[in-house]
């Protein structure tokens, strides 16, 4: 009986759906997290050229 109720209660098919769900779910963090590092890189790489560019006499902008 309680393998009948719970059958009625939650379908197969939105168990499915539910469990997908957590699967794209863990997939999207992952994907923020790659592209979290993805910036911090591009930004170190862009402030080494800036730094670079700037020589080594290189003063503070509010000088």
């Amino acid at each position: 009986m309680a393998k009948a109720l719970f059958g009625h209660v939650v379908a197969p098919a939105e168990l499915r759906l539910v469990e997908e769900n957590a699967v794209l779910r863990a997939k999207v963090r992952r994907l923020q997290e790659e592209l979290e590092e993805l910036r911090t890189q591009r930004d170190a790489v862009i402030a080494h050229e800036l730094l670079s560019m700037a020589g080594e006499n290189a003063e503070p902008a509010l000088a």
